[in-house]
């Protein structure tokens, strides 16, 4: 039955059942489209053909059987409000996860489990607990004090699906949980893909926070969880080695090499400095003063020296392997990653 998908595929594009109705030139009522979704009749393979078409999923997508709820879904207060907005969410991280494990399935990983790291949930209380939670992560997972080069290559590895989405200007991230009936949960981070590089990687370590923290809920959650982001991201060993302990003073020009350094943005690494006391609350306001001189304070964010957003990879490797190796067709992965066989042969063939 196509219920649930349909709903889902429906919700994710935008749509009212009305809205359906009109864009597949009423081949079928409102009425009907309602009874499909809660699986009272099934489409014919005309109305189902054009509702696959509208709403930019295969018809196989509409037709398949996996079983997967998202749970633990964070739309934090002042975040995300409209209820529409909520379920077109939610409707596209299942898409991307379904599709995600189909291909792990296809390829025969196991490597891709999530195994929750030693200890977590990590209880934080205060700021301290949180540093400490930081870097009893970095230990489990043998990442010693150095920086992260490719934070999201990095999560994929343990487990954690990423998942770029157009999130708006007002939210940066969310965390949830996808649930299926046989097989692990699947964390999964949602990121702001039209964040810069470095607001993303902020935005990933926050989120991580709230997969691997036991915190209080609301604003102080919302600060352990930041706390935690710039611990995990900007050891205080490496500050302590490339800044020192205590500084009265800090040039816009040592702030761009620490950047480079960490991948986070300057004022990230500001207010590090100032958890950390290496800088007190006064060189702190001048900083943030100068920031907001220049702009930065502001969408578009536009600090100096830009880091590269990264990007989810290991899905479309994932792809690429199984067609080499015969495991599905050229026409599934293609299906799977959204392209024609077409450009399918062409990436194959000629990357550049």
């Amino acid at each position: 039955m196509i219920g649930k998908r349909l709903q889902l595929a429906r919700r994710a594009a935008g749509m009212s059942l009305r809205d359906l109705e009109a864009k597949i030139d009423k081949l079928v009522s409102a009425q009907a489209l309602s009874k499909y979704e809660r699986d009272e009749m099934m489409p014919g393979s005309a109305v189902l053909a054009s509702m696959a078409r509208v709403l930019g999923v295969p018809e196989s997508y509409l037709l398949g059987q996996n079983d997967l709820t998202l749970e633990s879904v964070e739309f934090r207060k002042n975040k995300i409000t409209s209820r529409k907005d909520e379920a077109s969410i939610k409707a596209s991280v299942l898409s991307e996860v379904e599709r995600y494990l189909e291909i792990e399935d296809f390829v025969g990983i196991s490597s891709a489990t999530w195994f929750r790291p030693q200890g977590s949930p990590y209880r934080v209380a205060e700021f301290a607990d949180s540093e400490a939670a930081a870097m009893r992560l970095r230990t489990a997972w043998n990442l010693g004090t150095d920086p992260i080069p490719n934070l999201i290559e990095f999560l994929e590895e343990r487990g954690v699906k990423v998942i770029p989405l157009k999130l708006g200007e007002r939210v940066s991230g969310l965390m949830c949980v996808a649930r299926r009936s046989k097989g692990e949960d699947v964390p999964i981070i949602i990121v702001n893909q039209e964040d810069t590089g470095e607001r993303q990687r902020f935005t990933l370590t926050h989120e991580l926070g709230h997969h691997v923290l036991q915190a209080p809920s609301g604003a102080k959650g919302e600060k352990l969880a930041h706390r935690f982001a710039g611990a995990f991201l900007m050891p205080a060993e490496i500050l302590w080695r490339e800044v020192g302990k205590h500084r009265e003073s800090l040039s816009i020009g040592e702030l761009l090499e620490l950047k480079a350094l960490f991948k986070a943005s300057i004022q990230a690494i500001t207010y590090r400095l100032k958890d950390l006391e290496i800088i007190g609350e006064p060189l702190f306001k001048r900083l943030f003063e100068e920031f907001v001189r220049r702009g930065w304070r502001k969408p578009p964010y536009a600090e100096p020296g830009a880091i590269e957003p990264e990007k989810p990879e290991r899905f479309t490797r994932l792809c690429y392997r199984a067609v080499s190796e015969g495991a599905i067709s050229e026409a599934k992965a293609a299906e799977l990653l959204g392209v024609s066989v077409r450009e399918l042969n062409r990436r194959l063939e000629n990357p550049a």
